[in-house]
């Protein structure tokens, strides 16, 4: 997720209340408060909301929270006379294109700072690392429109932006920084996207660096925002940008973009009408809200009510709310603008006695027992994918077989959910691998196998000298504590070293694996240190009952 900082003198300005009503309420929005310094706060948004990955975003919702600046915000759009032009070769390339011009702004340092974050953590979350979406930034003062989007070869040359010389397409995917870090989205293309001015120049070489000709500095007062990309991520994305520069008090401008056989005009800040079920708010709610509890809520979120009446409530969704697409999402933030700390509990009308879950048992013995051992424990994200749990490791899976994709991902980096924690730990040491060694970890935990939950235990032991032997005693040791007979077969798992590798038997099954982690596994997660680690199925082994 985002981690979004907010500097206190902008934001306590632009919302007109200071820090400590800001501290207060901020959780309420739906954040995490990660760390408090004199000058800043940063805050951490679920992937969801991207329209608060801006000071300008918090801002504004902050205000409806606060009744300061409640209902819907009509944004105004005036027509522009800028016009681009696809051409048919870059259909099969990176097909959609949408734009806008912003006029009027003084471009400070803080919204310089502003428009590059948000715009880094929108390319990250929606716009899947740039693959689905990315944005292009630009001086509206250097361009000479109409532009052209089109394919280019690899020959095609300018200057890119941090750079003093011309360089090729495949001279910047192979040299610029941004090139080599994003060249894996292009990956087999003989083609490759660019937008161009009437003058022939490259202004954008999405997804991958803007030209350094149309450069925003301080100077600049309008600009021209190019977002391309596949699918309705692309507008979404712009009507965030625009929505949050007009904030700033930025004109909006509408671009035309003419493909070979239609035409659309962006932005769209228009608001999308939704029907809310009464019968499913009080449904979901658990409660009945009054009407007008139901329109203040609403308004407290930003929306606008057009209607309430019997069995409907009829809302205006903001330009900028990309998370909106069902009725249940409305709903949750009538929960949220009604303020959840004025929902009273109540008592179940079912009375029950309380006891722990076998599974959590289990779970407190290991735990124990590891931390006996001298392990540190860890917790991973359940959500991971496949790059990182079959083509890193050197396994190979089927999709709903072996793993359970997810339906519609908000991010490239969590696409299913995990089946093995070892990929998990070795994600963690890799990211720590500047501390101290020896390094112990481990951790206990689900993973989903063919749509069935079970419950694991892994860890790893990384230093110079990290070897079979060590990780061997590892399991001993745990076995003995879990009063376990247990046997060792050769083992086949690609993700540790042939030789010094076995698989874990009891009472004939195999139930988990151990050994030295192979050295290509090791140079895919860019792990320095020998690593050892093992992972049991705790399911496989003691019946501790089915946990949903």
């Amino acid at each position: 997720m985002p981690v979004v900082t907010l500097y206190w003198d902008e934001l306590e300005r632009l919302v007109g209340v200071d820090r400590k009503t800001i501290l207060e309420n901020l959780p309420m929005i739906g954040c995490d408060i990660e760390r408090v310094y004199d000058d800043h706060v940063d805050v951490e948004f679920f992937p969801n909301r991207p329209d608060l990955y801006s000071v300008e975003g918090v801002a504004r919702a902050l205000r409806g929270f606060l009744d300061i600046e409640r209902g819907y915000r009509h944004y105004d759009v005036k027509k522009g006379d800028w016009k681009i032009y696809v051409d048919e070769s870059v259909l099969a390339v990176r097909p959609y294109i949408r734009g806008c011009v912003v006029r009027g702004l003084k471009m400070s340092d803080e919204i310089i700072r502003s428009l590059m974050e948000v715009q880094e953590d929108l390319h990250w979350t929606i716009g899947r690392n740039r693959r689905r979406m990315a944005i292009g930034v630009h001086d509206l003062s250097k361009i000479k429109f109409p532009l052209t989007y089109k394919a280019v070869d690899k020959d095609f040359s300018f200057v890119p932006l941090d750079f003093d010389r011309e360089m090729t397409v495949e001279e910047i995917l192979r040299e610029h920084p941004k090139g080599k870090k994003f060249a894996f989205i292009l990956e087999g293309k003989d083609r490759y996207p660019m937008i161009v001015d009437a003058d022939g120049d490259a202004i954008s070489f999405p997804p991958i660096i803007n030209a350094e000709k149309t450069r925003v500095t301080e100077k600049t007062t309008d600009i021209f925002i190019d977002v391309t990309g596949f699918d309705e991520y692309v507008d979404k994305a712009l009507n965030i940008l625009a929505t949050m520069l007009a904030d700033r008090g930025g004109v909006i401008e509408s671009v035309e973009v003419i493909y070979p056989d239609k035409t659309f005009t962006s932005p769209d800040l228009s608001p999308r009408k939704m029907d809310i079920s009464k019968e499913e708010i009080y449904g979901l709610l658990g409660f009945k809200p009054s009407d007008e509890e139901i329109r203040i809520a609403l308004e407290r979120m930003r929306f606008g009510v057009e209607k309430i009446d019997d069995k409907i409530v009829r809302v205006l969704v903001p330009p900028y709310r990309a998370d909106i697409m069902h009725e249940w999402d409305v709903i949750e933030d009538i929960a949220i603008g009604y303020r959840y700390d004025r929902i009273e509990p109540e008592y179940p009308k079912t009375m029950g006695i309380g006891k722990s879950h076998p599974w959590n048992d289990l779970r407190d013995v290991v735990k124990e027992i590891m931390i006996g051992l001298g392990f540190l424990e860890v917790i991973t994200f359940t959500l991971t994918n496949e790059r990182v749990q079959y083509d890193w490791m050197g396994r190979k899976a089927e999709a709903w077989k072996d793993y359970v994709p997810l339906m519609k991902p908000l991010t490239e980096d969590h696409t299913i959910v995990r089946t093995d924690l070892l990929p998990k730990l070795l994600e963690v040491l890799a990211v720590n691998k500047h501390h101290p060694m020896p390094q112990k970890i481990f951790e206990v935990g689900d993973v989903v196998v063919g749509m069935k939950n079970r419950l694991r235990l892994a860890c790893c032991i990384t230093h110079s000298k990290a070897n079979f032997a060590e990780i061997r005693g590892v399991v001993q040791a745990v076995m003995r504590e879990l009063n376990l007979d247990w046997d060792v077969e050769e083992s086949g798992d690609q993700a540790f070293i042939e030789g010094r590798r076995a698989d874990v038997i009891v009472k004939g099954k195999k139930v988990g694996v151990f050994g030295e982690i192979h050295p290509e596994v090791l140079e895919k997660f860019e792990i320095t240190n020998p690593v050892v680690g093992f992972e049991l199925d705790l399911t496989e082994i003691f019946d501790c009952g089915y946990l949903l």
